[in-house]
């Protein structure tokens, strides 16, 4: 193939890792007629997008829920907010909360109640709430896992397991009925796992896509977790799931 244009080029390869087709740069290189070194840029550049993984010698295509929290911040923002209003308005006066490093938890910040303490694993998420002056925050620290965005290892668990949290938002990769909830990274599972050994109550705020994603590690079955926040066009046999499961089920509606 003849030479492309930087911005073509990449447009090309970004399309053959989203029809789920891992990418070698050699192979790439000569098919481009560019150097190994202009697609390694390429697929540095579509990494830092969320729009796949790099392996030695090339990338391969995300799983579904794998994009890193950077690329999953500019997704259905809009739906996502609609979900933090709804699940902002459970907290109660005075409750100490825990927000799970996630998007939609994210978007919970511009809503929660005024002096509040809030504790976070997140970088972005104390960044936003540290914003708002009106808050007390304590962020998690440990090693910063870049795909969750924030600190999920033996020191965050260790953090978490000092504290009496009154209510946790557990970030969520994957919801299903039998298997609960999943994550796909498996040191954020077992740090939300010590979140929920540490909470009074967990809530999961889910995304329609949510209920349709898959995820490597089990974190807890749904009838241990207090209640989920749910789009209000889910499906109503969906629904009826939930709820069978025991479930305090909570529909967002645009306020």
């Amino acid at each position: 193939m003849a030479t492309a244009l930087p911005l073509a080029r990449r447009d090309l390869i970004a399309r053959r890792l989203a029809d789920g087709h891992p990418v070698m740069a050699g192979i790439l290189a000569t098919e481009f007629s560019v150097s190994e070194d202009a697609i390694r840029r390429d697929l540095r550049a579509l990494a830092a997008e969320g729009k796949c993984r790099r392996v030695y010698g090339g990338a391969l295509p995300l799983a579904p829920g794998a994009s890193p929290i950077s690329a999953r911040i500019k997704e259905g923002r809009e739906r996502k907010t609609i979900l933090a209003q709804a699940g902002a308005a459970l907290i109660e006066r005075g409750e100490f909360v825990f927000l799970d490093s996630g998007s939609t938890n994210l978007a919970m910040v511009d809503f929660l109640p005024e002096d509040l303490t809030v504790a976070t694993n997140s970088i972005d998420i104390a960044a936003s709430a540290m914003r708002r002056q009106d808050l007390h925050v304590i962020l998690v620290g440990g090693s910063v896992n870049s795909h969750v965005g924030g600190c999920v290892d033996a020191e965050a668990i260790r953090s978490v397991s000092r504290m009496n949290i009154d209510r946790c938002f557990i970030g969520a990769c994957a919801v299903c009925t039998e298997s609960g909830v999943s994550a796909v990274d498996i040191a954020d599972a077992a740090f939300k796992r010590a979140l929920l050994e540490f909470s009074r109550k967990t809530i999961v705020l889910a995304t329609n896509e949510k209920f349709e994603a898959r995820a490597s590690h089990r974190v807890v079955p749904l009838g241990s977790i207090s209640g989920i926040v749910v789009e209000a066009d889910i499906a109503p046999g969906r629904l009826a799931e939930l709820s069978r499961a025991g479930l305090t089920v909570v529909k967002a509606h645009n306020a």
